[in-house]
Formats: C-alpha cells, structure tokens, sequence
C-alpha cells in the first residue's frame, strides 16, 4: 500500500509540473506537498468523504424507491447475506440500462437495473459478494485514499477537511473520474472472487454462482449491441475469462458439481422479478478452500 501511495505522490508531482506550470510555477510544489501530507488522511475521514461522494451519486442517479419491483427484488437478495453486519451495508438500484454494481467505502451497494435484467438471483448474489468482497479487504478504501491523494494534489488540499467538501461537485467529480479509471489488480481480484464464493457457500447459494455471472458479462461484452452497457464493469473488473474459469475450478476443488439446472437463464429476469438459479447437488469437503493459482 505504501508503495502505490507513494507512486501516487510521483505521478501528480508529474502531473502538476505539467498540467499547473503556465498558471504558478510554485503549484506543483504545493501538489507534491498536499500529496505527501494527504497520506495522513484517517479511515473516518475516507469513510465521511465516501458518504458525500455516495450523496452525490445518488443525486446524480435516478434511485428507485421501495416500492418498486426492483428494489424489492434486490431486498430479497441482500437479505440472503447473513454476515455482513460489520460492513454497514446500505443499498439501493440506479434506474438504467447500464450493467453494472459498485460499492463505497462506507458501505454503500448500488446495484443498475440493467445489471437486475441480465441476471438471475444468485448471479446478482454472487455479483453482490465480490463487491463485499472488495469492501471487506479494504480495496475499495485504500482506491479511495488513493485517488483522494491525486485529485487532493490537484486541488492544492492537503488533507481532508470542510475545504475539500467546500469544493463539492468539482472535486467529488473529479475523484469518481479518478476512482473510474483505476482497475483492480489481479490480486484484489481474485480475492474477491474468493469472498463471493465463501459468501454463496455459507448462505445457502448456488456456488457457481459468480462463474455463471462472468460468463453473462463475457457473452454481453462479445455483443456488439450490449458492449457498451458493461464496458464500465469490464473496465475495473478485468480478467473475466480467466476469473470464470478459476472460481470454476475452485468449486469443484470444493467437491461441488455443476448440473445442467445451474445454468444461467437471463430470460428469466424481465422486471425484476427473477428467483435464481438452482441449489449444489454436492456439499462442499471444507468452507475454506485454496483454489488454483
């Protein structure tokens, strides 16, 4: 963490030499200086900044109420979750044709009805995990610290303060570019994929769950009619071949087999209203598994 911290330091000194130059000689100075002192920036305050980032989103979104059927069907899914409590979950559904879930550091789920119309249950369960995932191994904070760190230094701020929430729409703006453009490691990745296979496991899901729901987003992707509704997931979920395959082998690793009731049927999802996928025909040898490399 340190390292890609500090990298972050070197890039917007590079940056603010380029980008600030023709205004203030001193700015990329200050850059360098904010960035270095925003390391100091403390998980609560992460945690309050992800808060006003998440309340402009939602803002910016058109967020379907309770009782829609969308909402609904997603209460049924997060309530399947039954240990997540030290995660602070709140959730919600974007009304759009994009395919995509993202969560905040400070708990917040968002789930696209696009996303809703392509998957069944335990696909959007498993979807749901790996975010948790993300959430629970701290990535999606230390990509908050980071990308905080850039556009601090943009900004001349040195950490977070009522001076970085006076800038409002601007630089919250800026740090959900920032945050956009930076992908998860391989790493971060694959550790998620095993967060969301423990997370179908203890509750009851179908363990394929997450291999199907690559699979989804890797058939979508090769549409050329849908390619732009999941090129927003693609571009911080790489690797999804090579992850469908390995969350595969881990299940079966497991002792769990695939029957052809498990295969994914999107058809099944128009309005929200879809019920899943079918249940393992095997229980697993052990609830820890070490997959493949």
């Amino acid at each position: 963490m340190k390292k890609i911290l500090f990298g972050a330091i070197f890039l917007v000194m590079m940056v603010g030499c380029k980008s600030l130059k023709v205004v203030d000689q001193n700015a990329a100075v200050n850059a360098g200086v904010a960035a270095a002192q925003a390391l100091t920036i403390s998980d609560s305050q992460i945690n309050q900044l992800c808060k006003e980032y998440m309340a402009q989103t939602d803002s910016e979104n058109t967020v379907l109420p309770a009782s829609n059927d969308y909402t609904k069907r997603l209460k049924r899914i997060m309530s399947k979750f039954n240990n997540i409590s030290s995660l602070n979950v709140n959730y919600k559904v974007y009304q759009s044709k994009t395919v995509n879930a993202f969560a905040c550091g400070d708990g917040s789920i968002r789930v696209y009805s696009g996303l809703m119309d392509v998957m069944d249950d335990d696909e959007l369960f498993a979807v749901i995990g790996h975010e948790l995932g993300h959430l629970k191994n701290k990535d999606i904070r230390d990509a908050y610290r980071t990308a905080y760190l850039i556009v601090a230094a943009r900004y001349g701020i040195a950490a977070y303060s009522q001076t970085a929430g006076a800038i409002a729409t601007g630089f919250l703006g800026d740090l959900g570019q920032q945050i956009a453009s930076n992908a998860y490691s391989r790493k971060q990745e694959y550790e998620a994929d095993e967060a969301s296979f423990q997370y179908c496991v203890s509750n009851g899901v179908d363990p394929f769950a997450m291999y199907r729901a690559l699979n989804v987003l890797i058939r979508l992707n090769g549409n050329s009619s849908t390619q732009s509704s999941v090129a927003q997931m693609f571009s911080t979920h790489p690797d999804s071949s090579k992850r469908a395959t390995r969350i595969k082998e881990m299940a079966e690793a497991a002792g769990y087999k695939m029957g052809s009731a498990s295969s994914s049927s999107s058809s099944n999802t128009t309005g929200g209203t879809s019920t899943g996928g079918s249940n393992p025909t095997v229980k697993p040898k052990t609830n820890t598994v070490k997959p493949k490399q």
